[in-house]
Protein backbone atom coordinates (compact mmCIF):
# COMPACT_ATOMS: atom_id res chain seq x y z
CA UNK A 1 0.00 0.00 0.00
CA UNK A 2 3.06 2.60 1.02
CA UNK A 3 6.77 2.96 0.45
CA UNK A 4 7.81 3.18 4.44
CA UNK A 5 11.43 3.31 5.09
CA UNK A 6 11.77 5.39 8.19
CA UNK A 7 9.58 4.70 11.15
CA UNK A 8 8.54 7.01 14.21
CA UNK A 9 10.31 5.77 16.98
CA UNK A 10 7.11 7.42 19.33
CA UNK A 11 3.80 7.06 17.28
CA UNK A 12 1.83 7.64 20.57
CA UNK A 13 3.69 10.40 21.73
CA UNK A 14 2.05 13.54 22.88
CA UNK A 15 3.40 15.73 20.93
CA UNK A 16 1.19 17.31 17.85
CA UNK A 17 2.20 15.54 14.74
CA UNK A 18 2.40 17.80 12.00
CA UNK A 19 1.69 15.71 8.75
CA UNK A 20 3.69 17.56 5.47
CA UNK A 21 1.72 16.54 2.58
CA UNK A 22 2.93 17.25 -1.16
CA UNK A 23 2.73 15.80 -4.67
CA UNK A 24 6.68 14.96 -4.60
CA UNK A 25 9.24 14.59 -2.11
CA UNK A 26 12.40 15.05 -4.20
CA UNK A 27 15.35 17.70 -4.70
CA UNK A 28 13.33 21.23 -5.39
CA UNK A 29 13.19 24.54 -3.84
CA UNK A 30 9.33 23.33 -2.24
CA UNK A 31 10.99 20.17 -0.51
CA UNK A 32 14.12 21.86 0.43
CA UNK A 33 11.80 24.16 2.30
CA UNK A 34 10.12 21.22 4.42
CA UNK A 35 13.74 19.72 5.08
CA UNK A 36 14.86 23.03 6.59
CA UNK A 37 11.47 23.65 8.32
CA UNK A 38 12.02 20.13 10.14
CA UNK A 39 15.26 20.27 11.11
CA UNK A 40 15.74 23.59 12.27
CA UNK A 41 11.93 23.63 14.69
CA UNK A 42 12.01 22.77 18.43
CA UNK A 43 11.57 18.75 18.39
CA UNK A 44 10.02 19.04 22.06
CA UNK A 45 7.40 20.95 20.28
CA UNK A 46 6.14 18.82 17.86
CA UNK A 47 6.70 15.79 15.82
CA UNK A 48 6.34 15.84 11.66
CA UNK A 49 5.51 12.67 8.82
CA UNK A 50 5.70 13.68 5.50
CA UNK A 51 3.69 12.22 2.55
CA UNK A 52 4.45 12.20 -1.06
CA UNK A 53 1.28 11.34 -3.26
CA UNK A 54 4.16 10.13 -5.80
CA UNK A 55 7.04 8.98 -4.25
CA UNK A 56 9.21 10.44 -1.06
CA UNK A 57 13.15 10.01 -2.58
CA UNK A 58 15.35 7.77 -0.18
CA UNK A 59 18.52 9.70 -1.14
CA UNK A 60 16.46 13.44 -0.48
CA UNK A 61 14.76 12.25 2.52
CA UNK A 62 18.05 11.71 4.19
CA UNK A 63 19.00 15.19 4.40
CA UNK A 64 16.16 15.23 6.93
CA UNK A 65 18.78 14.61 10.49
CA UNK A 66 15.65 13.78 12.85
CA UNK A 67 15.17 10.32 13.57
CA UNK A 68 11.40 10.83 14.47
CA UNK A 69 9.91 11.52 10.82
CA UNK A 70 7.75 9.06 8.89
CA UNK A 71 7.71 9.02 5.26
CA UNK A 72 4.97 7.71 3.27
CA UNK A 73 5.12 7.03 -0.84
CA UNK A 74 1.63 6.58 -2.16
CA UNK A 75 2.99 6.23 -5.78
CA UNK A 76 -0.38 8.01 -6.90
CA UNK A 77 -1.07 8.13 -10.33
CA UNK A 78 -2.01 10.97 -13.28
CA UNK A 79 -5.48 12.58 -12.98
CA UNK A 80 -7.41 13.29 -9.97
CA UNK A 81 -6.82 12.18 -6.86
CA UNK A 82 -10.55 10.68 -5.59
CA UNK A 83 -9.12 6.76 -6.06
CA UNK A 84 -6.79 6.97 -3.41
CA UNK A 85 -9.42 9.38 -1.02
CA UNK A 86 -9.91 6.03 0.98
CA UNK A 87 -6.06 5.46 1.62
CA UNK A 88 -5.64 8.80 2.54
CA UNK A 89 -8.71 8.71 4.83
CA UNK A 90 -7.14 5.53 6.42
CA UNK A 91 -3.95 7.56 7.13
CA UNK A 92 -4.98 10.28 8.57
CA UNK A 93 -7.04 7.85 10.80
CA UNK A 94 -4.29 5.82 11.67
CA UNK A 95 -1.71 8.61 12.45
CA UNK A 96 -4.12 11.08 13.62
CA UNK A 97 -2.01 14.62 12.87
CA UNK A 98 -3.04 17.66 14.42
CA UNK A 99 -2.00 19.53 11.43
CA UNK A 100 -2.08 18.38 8.20
CA UNK A 101 0.10 21.21 6.12
CA UNK A 102 -0.30 20.74 2.32
CA UNK A 103 1.52 22.56 -0.56
CA UNK A 104 0.52 24.08 -3.97
CA UNK A 105 -2.47 22.91 -5.99
CA UNK A 106 -1.63 19.00 -6.50
CA UNK A 107 -2.09 18.54 -2.83
CA UNK A 108 -5.15 20.73 -2.17
CA UNK A 109 -7.56 18.03 -2.95
CA UNK A 110 -5.91 16.20 0.22
CA UNK A 111 -8.18 18.38 2.56
CA UNK A 112 -11.49 16.38 1.53
CA UNK A 113 -10.48 12.98 3.29
CA UNK A 114 -9.09 14.94 5.88
CA UNK A 115 -12.31 16.94 6.56
CA UNK A 116 -14.23 13.73 6.31
CA UNK A 117 -11.32 12.22 8.65
CA UNK A 118 -11.67 14.83 11.21
CA UNK A 119 -8.13 16.00 11.15
CA UNK A 120 -8.25 19.08 13.39
CA UNK A 121 -6.35 21.75 11.72
CA UNK A 122 -5.68 22.46 7.93
CA UNK A 123 -3.10 24.44 6.25
CA UNK A 124 -2.62 25.07 2.79
CA UNK A 125 0.62 26.46 1.33
CA UNK A 126 0.80 28.16 -2.04
CA UNK A 127 4.58 28.38 -3.20
CA UNK A 128 4.29 29.60 -6.82
CA UNK A 129 2.64 29.06 -10.13
CA UNK A 130 4.12 26.79 -12.92
CA UNK A 131 3.74 27.03 -16.76
CA UNK A 132 0.25 26.21 -17.09
CA UNK A 133 -0.90 28.81 -14.89
CA UNK A 134 1.36 31.93 -14.92
CA UNK A 135 0.93 34.31 -12.10
CA UNK A 136 -2.36 32.68 -11.56
CA UNK A 137 -3.78 33.97 -14.24
CA UNK A 138 -5.99 30.90 -15.36
CA UNK A 139 -9.43 31.03 -14.46
CA UNK A 140 -10.19 27.03 -14.21
CA UNK A 141 -7.27 26.94 -11.09
CA UNK A 142 -8.62 29.73 -8.92
CA UNK A 143 -12.09 27.90 -9.43
CA UNK A 144 -10.28 24.73 -8.02
CA UNK A 145 -9.13 26.82 -5.16
CA UNK A 146 -12.18 28.21 -4.31
CA UNK A 147 -14.09 24.61 -4.72
CA UNK A 148 -11.83 23.80 -1.77
CA UNK A 149 -10.87 26.75 0.55
CA UNK A 150 -14.32 25.66 3.15
CA UNK A 151 -12.11 22.55 3.98
CA UNK A 152 -8.75 24.49 4.54
CA UNK A 153 -8.64 26.84 8.08
CA UNK A 154 -5.84 28.81 7.19
CA UNK A 155 -3.42 29.79 3.97
CA UNK A 156 0.09 30.59 3.62
CA UNK A 157 1.50 32.41 1.11
CA UNK A 158 5.09 32.44 0.14
CA UNK A 159 5.33 35.76 -1.73
CA UNK A 160 3.38 39.31 -1.57
CA UNK A 161 2.11 38.59 -5.15
CA UNK A 162 0.16 35.24 -3.83
CA UNK A 163 -1.34 36.59 -0.86
CA UNK A 164 -2.88 39.38 -3.39
CA UNK A 165 -3.63 36.48 -5.81
CA UNK A 166 -5.22 34.75 -2.62
CA UNK A 167 -7.28 37.60 -1.22
CA UNK A 168 -8.51 38.81 -4.51
CA UNK A 169 -9.28 35.59 -7.17
CA UNK A 170 -9.63 32.70 -4.63
CA UNK A 171 -11.24 35.12 -2.20
CA UNK A 172 -9.63 34.04 1.11
CA UNK A 173 -10.02 36.29 4.40
CA UNK A 174 -6.71 37.97 5.55
CA UNK A 175 -7.84 36.65 8.72
CA UNK A 176 -7.14 33.16 7.34
CA UNK A 177 -3.92 34.00 5.35
CA UNK A 178 -0.31 34.30 6.16
CA UNK A 179 2.51 35.39 4.32
CA UNK A 180 5.91 33.45 5.33
CA UNK A 181 8.95 33.72 3.14
CA UNK A 182 11.08 31.24 2.84
CA UNK A 183 14.49 31.47 4.83
CA UNK A 184 17.96 30.92 3.95
CA UNK A 185 21.24 29.26 5.83
CA UNK A 186 23.27 32.14 6.25
CA UNK A 187 25.41 29.87 7.73
CA UNK A 188 25.62 27.19 4.77
CA UNK A 189 25.51 29.44 2.31
CA UNK A 190 28.39 32.51 2.55
CA UNK A 191 30.44 34.07 0.03
CA UNK A 192 33.97 33.09 -0.77
CA UNK A 193 36.33 35.85 1.20
CA UNK A 194 38.46 37.37 -1.74
CA UNK A 195 37.73 35.78 -5.38
CA UNK A 196 34.97 32.83 -6.29
CA UNK A 197 35.93 28.98 -4.86
CA UNK A 198 37.42 25.99 -7.34
CA UNK A 199 35.37 23.43 -7.97
CA UNK A 200 37.98 20.68 -8.68
CA UNK A 201 35.68 18.84 -11.49
CA UNK A 202 35.16 22.29 -13.35
CA UNK A 203 36.23 22.83 -16.44
CA UNK A 204 36.25 26.37 -16.13
CA UNK A 205 38.71 27.15 -13.50
CA UNK A 206 40.58 29.74 -15.02
CA UNK A 207 41.16 32.50 -12.54
CA UNK A 208 40.96 34.56 -15.93
CA UNK A 209 37.31 33.50 -16.48
CA UNK A 210 34.18 35.12 -15.56
CA UNK A 211 31.65 32.34 -14.86
CA UNK A 212 28.23 32.49 -14.44
CA UNK A 213 25.35 29.81 -12.87
CA UNK A 214 22.10 28.31 -12.17
CA UNK A 215 20.41 26.10 -10.69
CA UNK A 216 16.98 24.46 -10.76
CA UNK A 217 15.75 21.26 -11.99
CA UNK A 218 15.45 21.33 -15.98
CA UNK A 219 12.08 22.06 -16.59
CA UNK A 220 9.93 24.66 -18.84
CA UNK A 221 8.49 26.49 -15.66
CA UNK A 222 13.14 26.86 -15.36
CA UNK A 223 13.37 27.81 -19.22
CA UNK A 224 17.00 27.46 -18.67
CA UNK A 225 17.00 27.45 -22.65
CA UNK A 226 15.79 31.05 -22.63
CA UNK A 227 19.03 31.51 -20.88
CA UNK A 228 21.24 29.56 -23.30
CA UNK A 229 19.57 31.80 -26.15
CA UNK A 230 20.56 34.69 -24.11
CA UNK A 231 24.09 33.75 -23.74
CA UNK A 232 24.21 32.87 -27.64
CA UNK A 233 23.13 36.38 -28.34
CA UNK A 234 24.84 38.38 -26.26
CA UNK A 235 27.61 36.49 -27.47
CA UNK A 236 26.57 37.63 -31.15
CA UNK A 237 26.01 41.33 -29.65
CA UNK A 238 29.66 41.58 -27.94
CA UNK A 239 31.54 40.08 -28.68
CA UNK A 240 34.95 40.29 -27.58
CA UNK A 241 33.60 42.05 -24.33
CA UNK A 242 32.34 39.31 -23.24
CA UNK A 243 35.13 36.28 -24.63
CA UNK A 244 35.75 35.26 -21.21
CA UNK A 245 32.01 34.43 -19.99
CA UNK A 246 31.23 31.05 -19.18
CA UNK A 247 28.37 29.24 -18.07
CA UNK A 248 27.47 26.52 -15.83
CA UNK A 249 23.97 24.80 -15.54
CA UNK A 250 23.16 23.08 -12.69
CA UNK A 251 20.68 20.42 -12.24
CA UNK A 252 18.58 17.63 -14.15
CA UNK A 253 15.05 17.14 -15.92
CA UNK A 254 13.20 16.80 -18.76
CA UNK A 255 14.33 19.67 -20.38
CA UNK A 256 18.02 18.23 -20.56
CA UNK A 257 18.04 17.43 -24.32
CA UNK A 258 16.51 20.49 -25.65
CA UNK A 259 19.02 22.30 -23.65
CA UNK A 260 21.70 20.17 -25.48
CA UNK A 261 20.49 20.68 -28.25
CA UNK A 262 20.64 24.71 -28.12
CA UNK A 263 24.53 24.32 -26.96
CA UNK A 264 25.15 22.73 -30.18
CA UNK A 265 23.08 24.82 -32.78
CA UNK A 266 24.61 28.35 -31.04
CA UNK A 267 28.47 26.61 -31.28
CA UNK A 268 28.35 26.78 -27.16
CA UNK A 269 29.67 23.27 -26.45
CA UNK A 270 32.94 25.03 -24.65
CA UNK A 271 31.54 27.62 -23.05
CA UNK A 272 28.18 25.95 -21.06
CA UNK A 273 28.89 22.77 -18.71
CA UNK A 274 25.71 21.20 -18.01
CA UNK A 275 26.46 19.69 -14.54
CA UNK A 276 23.52 17.13 -13.70
CA UNK A 277 21.99 17.05 -10.36
CA UNK A 278 24.48 17.89 -7.40
CA UNK A 279 24.90 17.91 -3.56
CA UNK A 280 27.53 20.52 -3.25
CA UNK A 281 25.04 23.20 -3.82
CA UNK A 282 26.80 25.63 -1.37
CA UNK A 283 30.48 25.23 -2.68
CA UNK A 284 28.73 25.51 -6.50
CA UNK A 285 27.24 28.73 -5.48
CA UNK A 286 30.72 29.99 -3.83
CA UNK A 287 32.28 29.22 -8.07
CA UNK A 288 29.87 31.46 -9.70
CA UNK A 289 30.98 35.24 -10.32
CA UNK A 290 27.40 36.37 -10.36
CA UNK A 291 24.06 34.10 -10.48
CA UNK A 292 20.93 33.86 -13.52
CA UNK A 293 17.22 32.82 -12.61
CA UNK A 294 15.49 32.85 -16.23
CA UNK A 295 12.13 31.09 -15.07
CA UNK A 296 8.84 31.69 -16.17
CA UNK A 297 6.77 31.31 -12.83
CA UNK A 298 8.14 31.76 -9.33
CA UNK A 299 6.90 31.73 -5.40
CA UNK A 300 9.61 33.17 -3.08
CA UNK A 301 12.94 31.47 -4.85
CA UNK A 302 14.89 29.32 -2.36
CA UNK A 303 18.13 29.22 -5.43
CA UNK A 304 17.79 33.44 -5.76
CA UNK A 305 17.92 32.97 -1.53
CA UNK A 306 21.13 30.64 -1.57
CA UNK A 307 22.87 32.90 -4.57
CA UNK A 308 22.29 36.12 -2.15
CA UNK A 309 23.64 34.57 1.08
CA UNK A 310 26.54 33.48 -1.19
CA UNK A 311 27.68 37.16 -1.80
CA UNK A 312 25.98 36.86 -5.54
CA UNK A 313 24.57 39.44 -7.47
CA UNK A 314 21.29 38.34 -9.37
CA UNK A 315 19.87 38.44 -12.57
CA UNK A 316 16.28 36.94 -12.40
CA UNK A 317 12.82 37.45 -14.48
CA UNK A 318 10.28 39.52 -12.69
CA UNK A 319 7.94 37.21 -11.97
CA UNK A 320 6.12 36.17 -8.65
CA UNK A 321 8.24 36.90 -5.14
CA UNK A 322 11.55 37.79 -7.46
CA UNK A 323 10.92 41.24 -7.03
CA UNK A 324 10.90 41.13 -3.51
CA UNK A 325 14.31 39.69 -3.29
CA UNK A 326 16.20 41.26 -5.40
CA UNK A 327 16.57 45.13 -5.90
CA UNK A 328 17.25 46.75 -9.16
CA UNK A 329 20.56 47.91 -9.22
CA UNK A 330 21.38 47.70 -5.61
CA UNK A 331 21.18 43.47 -5.52
CA UNK A 332 20.96 42.70 -9.09
CA UNK A 333 18.35 43.13 -11.84
CA UNK A 334 15.27 42.03 -13.21
CA UNK A 335 14.23 41.76 -16.69
CA UNK A 336 10.86 40.72 -18.53
CA UNK A 337 10.21 37.21 -18.75
CA UNK A 338 10.51 36.26 -22.22
CA UNK A 339 13.17 39.39 -23.07
CA UNK A 340 15.59 37.20 -24.53
CA UNK A 341 17.54 40.80 -25.16
CA UNK A 342 17.20 42.24 -22.12
CA UNK A 343 18.74 39.09 -20.26
CA UNK A 344 21.41 39.37 -22.99
CA UNK A 345 22.14 42.79 -22.13
CA UNK A 346 22.07 42.39 -18.05
CA UNK A 347 24.50 40.14 -18.60
CA UNK A 348 26.75 41.55 -20.64
CA UNK A 349 26.91 44.35 -17.99
CA UNK A 350 27.52 41.89 -14.77
CA UNK A 351 30.38 39.92 -16.94
CA UNK A 352 32.37 42.93 -17.67
CA UNK A 353 31.83 44.66 -14.44
CA UNK A 354 33.75 43.49 -11.88
CA UNK A 355 33.24 46.25 -9.01
CA UNK A 356 29.37 46.25 -9.80
CA UNK A 357 29.42 42.07 -9.46
CA UNK A 358 30.82 42.53 -6.13
CA UNK A 359 29.11 45.85 -4.77
CA UNK A 360 26.00 43.53 -5.80
CA UNK A 361 27.01 40.38 -3.89
CA UNK A 362 27.53 42.63 -1.01
CA UNK A 363 24.26 44.12 -0.77
CA UNK A 364 23.12 40.84 -1.11
CA UNK A 365 24.43 39.04 1.65
CA UNK A 366 22.96 42.17 3.97
CA UNK A 367 19.77 41.96 2.77
CA UNK A 368 19.56 38.11 3.47
CA UNK A 369 20.93 38.54 6.80
CA UNK A 370 18.48 40.88 7.66
CA UNK A 371 15.32 39.85 6.30
CA UNK A 372 15.54 35.94 5.27
CA UNK A 373 17.24 33.87 7.81
CA UNK A 374 16.14 30.60 8.05
CA UNK A 375 15.93 30.94 12.01
CA UNK A 376 13.31 34.30 10.96
CA UNK A 377 11.20 31.68 8.92
CA UNK A 378 11.05 28.67 11.54
CA UNK A 379 10.01 30.91 13.64
CA UNK A 380 7.16 32.33 12.31
CA UNK A 381 5.91 28.73 11.02
CA UNK A 382 6.50 27.54 14.72
CA UNK A 383 3.64 30.69 16.21
CA UNK A 384 1.48 29.85 13.43
CA UNK A 385 1.66 25.99 14.15
CA UNK A 386 1.35 27.25 18.11
CA UNK A 387 -1.58 29.80 17.68
CA UNK A 388 -3.66 27.64 15.54
CA UNK A 389 -3.40 24.87 17.99
CA UNK A 390 -3.82 26.82 21.16
CA UNK A 391 -7.16 28.39 19.03
CA UNK A 392 -8.20 24.65 18.30
CA UNK A 393 -7.77 23.41 22.03
CA UNK A 394 -9.58 26.99 23.03
CA UNK A 395 -12.68 26.10 20.88
CA UNK A 396 -12.78 22.39 22.37
CA UNK A 397 -13.04 23.57 26.07
CA UNK A 398 -15.48 26.16 24.78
Amino acid sequence: MTNNFIYSEDTKNLRPLVMHLVYSFAVGGLENGIVNLINGMNPAFCRHMVVSLTECNEAFCSRIQRSDVIFLSLHKGSGHGYKIYPLLYNIFREYRPTILHTRNLAALETVIPAFVARVPIRIHGEHGWDTNDPGGTNPHYSRIRRLYKPFVHHFVALSKQIACYLEQKVRINPKSLTRICNGVDILHFYPNNVKRAILEDSPFNDPNLVIMGTIGRLQAVKDQVALVRAFAEARCRYGEKIEKLRLIIVGEGPLREQIEKDITIHGLGDHVWLTGERADVPAVMRAFDFFVLPSRAEGISNTILEAMASGLAVVATDVGGNAELVIEEQTGTLIPVGDQTAMASAIMRLATDASQRHQQGKNARVRIETNFSLDGMIERYSQLYKALIDNHCYRQVK
